[in-house]
């Protein structure tokens, strides 16, 4: 079992270049994956996505990368003529517009513009760079998955201890409901012999009870829990088990309503409404499962 939030850093190195790769995850229903790294990476998105994708199945997951290049390459120059030339313009035109500045137009000015002249890498050499990535992406994914997993087995235990507290309160129930139809029938035969004086058809007093009982009978409702409560844990010793469980729950939540609205009876209704309190609490838990 794991969960969807988890954290995730590996770092490799080779040949000079270090990439670092940092992977951050929280719940989300589906997996929406942010990607941000150096430009000179952007080709190699799609690889990393699906590197993620099979580790991870969904939640929002952020990948970061960082680079520290310290290979010897060659590097060539890029001079934008243009812009220089409008830097030279635009300083002519401001001696114009002030004549007492200084005369200081040279070409170590123009060098220090910004982009007139740029640094770039020989392009033959990006192709050194997926491995390493490769290499730092999959050690993230290994930390990440071990944090997760390690998430995942304590939202496990928490889940299987509220699932033990679920299963007591159905037994309670179980052990209450007879006791609603009988304690219906004894008040009915009282409220009758007050009435009548002491004149009581057990026929019909019967029937009623016998109505009563089929009416309030909750004996499906219970096996259901009793399947649902044995499901629960089979499907935990499962690894992605978040929409499974997200379903049955559903599933637990209408029976126990059903318990409610059939419940004639303070006892049971204070019984299925812990019932629910619990049943609640394990729905948010699993919202943070794969």
């Amino acid at each position: 079992m794991y969960s969807m939030t988890g954290y995730g850093r590996g770092t490799h190195s080779e040949n000079g270049l270090e990439i670092t790769v940092e992977l951050r995850s929280v719940n989300n229903r589906y997996l929406d994956l942010a990607l941000k790294c150096p430009r000179a990476f952007l080709a190699y998105e799609e690889r990393v996505r699906n590197l993620v994708r099979e580790s991870i199945s969904r939640g929002h997951v952020d990948v970061f990368v960082g680079v520290n290049d310290c290979r010897e390459k060659d590097r060539t120059l890029h001079v934008d003529r243009a812009l220089a030339r409008a830097y030279f313009e635009a300083a002519k035109e401001v001696k114009e517009a002030v004549p007492e500045a200084e005369e200081d137009i040279t070409l170590s000015f123009l060098l220090r513009q910004p982009d007139v002249v740029r640094i770039g890498d020989a392009e033959e050499e990006d192709e050194a760079l997926y491995p390493v990535l490769e290499a730092a992406l999959k050690k993230a994914l290994e930390a990440h998955r071990a944090m997760r997993f390690a998430e995942g087995e304590r939202l496990k235990r928490d889940l299987l201890s509220r699932m033990d507290v679920i299963e007591n309160l159905r037994a309670d129930i179980e052990k209450r409901a007879p006791m609603v139809a009988k304690e219906y029938r004894e008040k009915l035969t009282a409220r009758i012999e007050e009435l009548l004086g002491g004149k009581v058809d057990e026929t019909r007093i019967l029937t009623e009870a016998a109505v009563y009982s089929d009416k309030c009978s909750i004996d499906e409702e219970l096996t259901r829990l009793f399947s649902h409560i044995a499901e629960f844990r089979k499907i935990c010793t499962a690894e992605q088990v978040g929409r499974k469980l997200d379903f049955l729950v559903q599933e637990f939540n209408r029976e126990c309503n059903t318990v409610c609205s059939k419940s004639n009876d303070g006892e049971l209704t204070r019984l299925a409404l812990a019932m629910k309190n619990e049943i609640e609490k394990v729905r948010e838990q699993i919202q943070n499962l794969e």
